[in-house]
């Protein structure tokens, strides 16, 4: 299990972690700061020199999850976690990833209203003797004040709340403690999608509206949107698995067998094992059909009828080329083969 304590710059998590692990029995603290550390020896500067922040970074994100779970394979009990994340789309990687490990994850977000973090913040000395160094710290804390009000919003819904104002981290830390023992910081309700161990055969449908945009999703365990859609079962059809995802994922039932638009290869690229996307045409939903929608809230957390032009803003690359395809194809009325987001023979 990890206690994940979550929340602005300055809100107190690391000294609430500290005293945290004092009071679950067999617990570790684990700080994944220590991974973006690691980063800047190991990636080439001109990497690092692409972003701002090491979040930004996939290959942090992974290793946070990859890290977290071999650490409770070496140790075992409960990993305190306090780490901010800001950005919906990175917290539901992350958790997405340890959730397919099976590792459950208690959010709790720690709070405080803005004048105190402020005076925390201007009271911060990270490094004593070096004044430049500490007003760096405290000028990044100040920067992520907008994007903290910005997500307040999602991160209430999706953590406990524990206040920390004019309390010492012991006291919020026996708080976190007993919400942790009584259920009341319960797990995070993120799917649990096992990654794959080898190459997948995956479908995905397209639904239009009236006025030609199609649908996309948004993962509550992965990054970026997607159509409806998922991995198809052994033994199970491509088309037929598209039309039980997107009755699963949306509650659409499809009357008819969608046609085919593409069939995509996608090679493998570690860590992933690649495999054979199909995408379908699944027909016009109409208004009434469109209000009908439903997501299930541990897999889906929003749905956008969308343009080509929107979806280059949404969609990763290889994706993107795959939906362009599948719409030439859908003017056309012939589908096309796919190698990695290219049309062969």
């Amino acid at each position: 299990m990890i206690v994940w304590l979550n929340g602005p710059f300055s809100g107190g998590k690391t000294s609430t972690a500290q005293e945290l692990v004092r009071l679950l029995p067999d617990s570790t603290l684990y700080d994944p700061e220590v991974i973006g550390a690691a980063l800047r020896h190991l990636l080439p500067q001109k990497r690092m020199a692409q972003v701002t922040d090491y979040q930004d970074l996939p290959m942090w994100r992974r290793m946070v999850a990859d890290a977290a779970a071999a650490l409770l394979a070496e140790v075992g009990g409960v990993l305190v976690v306090p780490m901010t994340l800001l950005r919906q789309e990175y917290r539901d990687e992350i958790f997405g990833a340890l959730a397919s490990r099976r590792i459950q994850v208690r959010h709790v977000v720690l709070t405080a209203d803005e004048t105190i973090l402020r005076e925390r913040i201007e009271a911060r000395v990270e490094f004593p003797g070096d004044a430049v160094r500490s007003e760096s710290v405290r000028q990044w804390a100040r920067d992520h004040l907008a994007p903290y009000r910005a997500a307040l919003g999602w991160l209430k819904e999706d953590g406990l709340v524990v206040d920390t104002a004019g309390r010492t981290p012991r006291e919020v830390a026996e708080q976190v403690a007993e919400a942790v023992r009584n259920g009341t910081a319960g797990y995070c309700p993120i799917v649990q999608t096992p990654e794959p161990t080898a190459a997948t055969l995956a479908a995905g449908v397209l639904l239009f509206d009236e006025h030609d945009r199609f649908l996309l999703v948004d993962p509550t365990y992965k990054p970026g949107w997607e159509f409806p859609g998922g991995v198809v079962e052994q033994g199970e059809a491509p088309a037929r698995a598209g039309m039980r995802e997107v009755a699963e994922e949306i509650g659409i039932e499809l009357q008819d067998v969608p046609r085919l638009l593409v069939v995509d290869w996608e090679p493998p690229k570690p860590p992933g094992f690649g495999g054979m996307r199909f995408l379908f045409d699944g027909g016009r939903l109409h208004s009434a059909e469109a209000h009908r929608l439903l997501l299930p809230g541990s897999e889906l957390r929003g749905w956008r009828f969308v343009t080509e032009d929107e979806a280059a803003t949404m969609l990763p690359p290889v994706r993107l080329s795959r939906l362009r395809w599948a719409l030439r194809a859908r003017e056309r009325g012939c589908p096309y083969n796919l190698e990695a987001g290219v049309p062969v023979g």
